[in-house]
């Protein structure tokens, strides 16, 4: 008697066989073309303006079926291009309406949406990829890894360096003990390239035609709408977005947490340019995290510099990029001078003559996006997935915000997800919704 096979238990197994190929030596994902068309993903995305549209164009090779976003005006191009494909302005009634057919979501909203969309789908059963920082809050990071272990589904953030060959390459050579031991990390950033520091516009605009501003502000307090927020700036406010740290640390911190295999900080300080707003972050600062030590790897200090550099010195004659890590060893220091910890120098230059960097050790990617899609049908889980990496670097993430907001050092209880004697930090570690929305 012939048995029938679920359309995402073929998905599963018919990408299964490369999963082994994957862990050792990499692999190649079949491009659209040579992709029978019940081997494709349906896939639905929440946020198609910006950052969404990029992440559209990424993963359009599979079956584009439900597009999402609450400003018709700035998904419009997007929108354009499958004429075909239903539209909606609240991805709750997308999933509620095509949740059958979706296999997976891309979720690229504003920070303060990202989990509550995010977790939604996942419990739905639907695989995830879901932009940096993961969330807006730090208990919703532990959220999204409990959420997706439970559900079983295949995770990716969006922190694109981390399917880079070089960052990969950099990483092995850390831990291959080239530097010796790592206890100083430094990692900074030229953002906020936004307005901080800076209060509440007064002024109450008509809403634009197109933008459905309370879904817009979703899980955020009510406020009026002022174009101060809405396209870009929002990443300054506190109640949308999570300042320079969100924008740009799981990115630039990716390098370093990953080689020297950080995981909770046990305590978190933060020396702020300006003095506190409670709108908007601080116009520069520096945040200080100290890490314990794992295993046979010492304790480590990692200081975050927003529009701030390391002392000249530590370049070691080199240029200081306007965003980058220095991971300082006992041997020598790995200099990154980009974003993405996609490329690197060892410094000093005449300590490495001739340098050839150690054996491959991890799998080399096809791609951000492709490596999540071989996960979703069955492959090896994507390396920036929500369950083994993801979620614990954004926790460390954000907590530089906690500290910037309550004006105290941080000493971090991980396991119990609160700041030891410090209760005023409990609000920044998990925030109140606005009625009508839970996760």
């Amino acid at each position: 008697m012939s048995r029938r096979i679920s359309r995402r238990r073929f998905l599963q197994t018919s990408a299964a066989a490369g999963a082994g190929v994957f862990v050792t030596q990499g692999f190649e994902l079949p491009s659209s073309a040579a992709q029978p068309a019940n081997n494709r993903l349906n896939i639905a995305i929440i946020g198609a303006g910006g950052q969404g549209g990029g992440n559209l164009g990424n993963v359009s090779g599979e079956n584009i079926v439900a597009l999402c976003d609450v400003d018709s005006r700035r998904a419009s191009a997007n929108f354009n291009k499958y004429p075909k494909v239903p539209k909606y302005t609240d991805f709750r009634v997308m999933l509620d309406k095509q949740g059958k057919e979706i296999d997976a979501v891309v979720v690229s909203t504003p920070d303060h949406q990202h989990a509550i969309a995010s977790i939604t789908a996942m419990k739905m059963g639907k695989h995830c990829y879901t932009e940096k920082p993961l969330t807006h809050d730090v208990y919703e990071a532990r959220q999204m890894k409990i959420i997706a272990a439970k559900h079983k589904v295949a995770t990716q953030m969006g922190n694109q360096g981390t399917s880079s060959g070089g960052l990969r390459t950099g990483v092995e050579i850390i831990r291959a003990g080239v530097l010796g031991d790592v206890r100083e990390v430094h990692v900074w950033t030229n953002r906020p390239i936004w307005p901080q520091n800076i209060n509440r516009p007064k002024a109450t605009p008509d809403v634009p035609k197109g933008l459905e501003w309370d879904l817009w502000l979703g899980t955020a307090p009510l406020r009026p709408y002022n174009p101060a927020y809405v396209p870009f700036a929002w990443r300054g406010w506190w109640d949308f977005g999570t300042g320079a740290l969100g924008d740009m640390a799981c990115h630039t911190m990716n390098l370093p947490y990953m080689a020297l295999r950080l995981t909770a900080p046990t305590l978190v300080t933060a020396e702020l340019a300006t003095p506190l707003n409670p709108e908007t972050g601080p116009e520069g600062c520096t945040v200080t995290y100290e890490f314990p030590a794992r295993d046979k790897l010492p304790a480590v200090t990692l200081k975050w510099y927003e529009r701030r550099r390391p002392e000249a010195k530590l370049f070691h004659g080199q240029k200081p990029s306007d965003s980058g890590c220095l991971i300082v060893g006992a041997k020598g220091t790995l200099y990154s001078p980009s974003d993405y910890g996609s490329d690197y120098r060892l410094l000093p230059m005449g300590n490495f003559p001739n340098f050839q960097p150690p054996a491959q050790t991890l799998p080399r990617s096809p791609g951000h996006h492709r490596e999540w899609i071989a996960a979703c049908k069955g492959g090896t889980p994507a390396m920036s997935n929500f369950v083994d990496y993801a979620s614990q670097l954004t926790e460390t993430v954000l907590l530089g915000n906690v500290a910037m907001r309550v004006g105290k050092p941080v000493r971090w209880d991980a396991e119990n997800l609160r700041a030891t004697d410090l209760p005023a930090a409990d609000q920044y570690i998990r925030r109140e919704y606005r009625k009508g929305w839970s996760l």
